[in-house]
């Protein structure tokens, strides 16, 4: 039996020209990230305030957590205190090393009722922390943008030794896609087309959104599906001012 989660719900045959398309809007987000001042590169001291959930960021492989600052900004000002994992780099690590990298975290200060905020390869990081590291509960739930839980096919092809764990038949992937238990507390938002996800972000049992756009990058600074995002993590039960108290 395949146990390849709902394989085949995100492959569209598309045209050239929106192929290409989708590539240079994506890249053009891309660039605006590299392109940002050195202050910009800074994790902003307000990221430790805030009495409500706190957010982990987990970027995608050769991502930085700058990718997901338009949106960690807005929870931010909602109230949410956001969690940058330290040397973590580009995120170039094995996906389980950098669970435990990531639970550390967590654990070192004691963060509970943890929503995951992650953009492609952070989703099966997300997860995998979800079913494996997290041993004391702490990751209430995450939102993942964009994230190959079925893998994708540009990993077979591609001459990169940091993708080819993104490989359909890939054995771990395959693996985490039998943990279906997790997906409950997972909500997969998905382009209408991704050129770098082929195989589509469906995950059977979980919440299944689609972005009114394509694209791999672009939802992360598109203003409609950043508020999207945003309302997501809102939306979860707790999702409000512990021991009903106001941001101070």
């Amino acid at each position: 039996m395949d146990s390849t989660p709902s394989r085949g719900h995100g492959r569209r045959r598309v045209g050239l020209w929106r192929f290409v398309r989708t590539l240079v809007l994506d890249y053009r987000f891309v660039w605006w990230v590299h392109l940002v001042t050195r202050s910009g590169r800074v994790v902003p001291r307000r990221y430790r305030d805030g009495d409500r959930e706190p957010v982990l960021l987990l970027p995608g492989v050769y991502e930085t957590w700058r990718f997901l600052r338009p949106v960690a900004d807005r929870l931010n000002d909602l109230g949410h205190p956001v969690v940058v994992v330290p040397g973590l780099g580009h995120n170039r690590r094995p996906i389980a090393a950098t669970a435990e990298v990531a639970q550390r975290i967590l654990d070192a200060h004691d963060l509970r009722d943890v929503v995951v905020l992650a953009h492609s390869k952070g989703g099966l990081v997300g997860k995998t922390m979800m079913v494996s590291t997290d041993r004391e509960g702490r990751i209430a739930r995450m939102v993942a943008v964009n994230s190959p839980f079925s893998g994708t096919r540009w990993s077979t092809v591609l001459p990169n030794k940091a993708l080819r764990v993104f490989a359909p038949r890939d054995a771990d992937l395959l693996r985490l896609a039998e943990q279906l238990e997790a997906n409950r507390t997972i909500t997969s938002m998905a382009s209408r087309f991704d050129a770098h996800v082929t195989e589509g972000s469906v995950l059977p049992g979980a919440v299944n959104l689609e972005f009114p756009v394509d694209g791999h990058f672009r939802p992360l600074g598109h203003a409609r599906c950043v508020a999207m995002i945003v309302r997501e993590v809102e939306s979860g039960a707790g999702s409000r001012p512990r021991d009903g108290a106001g941001r101070s």
